[in-house]
């Protein structure tokens, strides 16, 4: 059985990919123009062609595409919306040339919240993108920052998918040690708690909020978090309160999906919240084969579970791709 869906799959694309990136010409100069990377990452080449090809050899349908750390604020606000609107264009026009294959997460100006909330509305009315795309801070401001309420306000409004990316946390690397390798994983976590204890996910039910790499080490520490926060940061609040909210996050799989962490994740995640990752072009199409040998070889699914993983749960998030 495992064998004939893993056939199936090479055979007919199908999954959605909702951990793919694109690499914006403008956004690429900008970067260069400051001497930045993606934290000691080196910035890809990458078309659409070439990203067609890596899904169709990968078994991917759909790429919803998203610009990755340090996003679209490199320190001036103005700057910031400029290239979050070009940024935004440049997506939108891959999708309008190829909806079947690609989606998009626009990419918003925080810490700028005027020009954040002034992009949202943009890109999700104007351009049809499929949801936004946040980093896990903000030069050194986390999303449950209280000036960030009004953008989760309105994203909640409008049922909103915030896909949440890793940035550099606000430290020095660790020597030796690109960001992406340790510290990314690091600050997924710390946002997706900072968000739990701010109350941010209580007061929005209603974002579809997903976390990049499994989350980090969220599905792993979950029950350090829920236990002493009810023990210890603050007890008056239950235990069981503080694990529903952590719950209502949706994880991806990219450079998660291995013998160690995948029990974790599905042994934490809600029936429908993990979805396909890939990660690509910053992880290499090799990593990418590495971490799919996983869970198309992993045993344990219980029935309809990789499937969902492959695509129905991300049917339910984005119903435009729904067959």
């Amino acid at each position: 059985m495992l064998t004939s869906w893993k056939v199936r799959i090479m055979v007919f694309p199908a999954r959605v990919d909702v951990h793919q990136h694109i690499v914006p010409p403008a956004w690429a100069r900008a970067l260069d123009d400051r001497g930045m990377d993606s934290g000691g990452w080196a910035i890809p080449a990458w078309s659409a062609s070439e990203a067609i090809a890596m899904m169709d050899r990968q078994g991917i349908a759909t790429g919803v595409l998203s610009v990755t750390s340090p996003g679209v604020h490199l320190g001036d606000d103005a700057d910031a919306r400029t290239l979050a609107r070009t940024v935004n264009e440049y997506g939108a026009e891959m999708v309008k040339d190829r909806p079947d294959r690609f989606g998009s997460f626009a990419s918003l100006p925080l810490p700028d919240v005027d020009g954040a909330l002034r992009e949202a509305e943009y890109a999700l009315d104007v351009l049809g993108a499929d949801g936004v795309v946040l980093m896990s801070n903000a030069h050194g401001r986390y999303l449950g920052d209280p000036d960030f309420e009004p953008l989760w306000a309105e994203l909640d409004a409008r049922g909103a998918v915030v896909f949440v990316h890793p940035a550099q946390p606000p430290m020095p690397l660790l020597p030796g040690t690109p960001a992406p390798l340790a510290d990314y994983v690091f600050d997924t976590t710390r946002t997706a708690l900072n968000l739990a204890l701010t109350g941010v996910l209580s007061r929005h039910p209603n974002v579809k909020t997903i976390l990049s790499h499994g989350g980090g080490f969220l599905p792993y520490a979950a029950y350090r978090f829920t236990g002493l926060t009810s023990t210890v940061v603050d007890p008056d609040r239950d235990a069981d309160d503080m694990l529903r909210d952590l719950k209502r996050f949706y994880f991806d799989t990219a450079l998660s999906a291995s013998p160690s962490a995948l029990p974790a994740l599905l042994a934490f995640a809600e029936p429908g919240h993990v979805l396909y990752g890939s990660d690509w072009p910053f992880a290499p199409r090799n990593a990418g084969s590495y971490y799919d040998h996983f869970l198309e070889t992993y045993p344990d699914f219980s029935p309809g579970q990789a499937e969902a993983i492959d695509r129905g749960s991300a049917e339910t998030l984005f119903p435009r791709l729904a067959r």
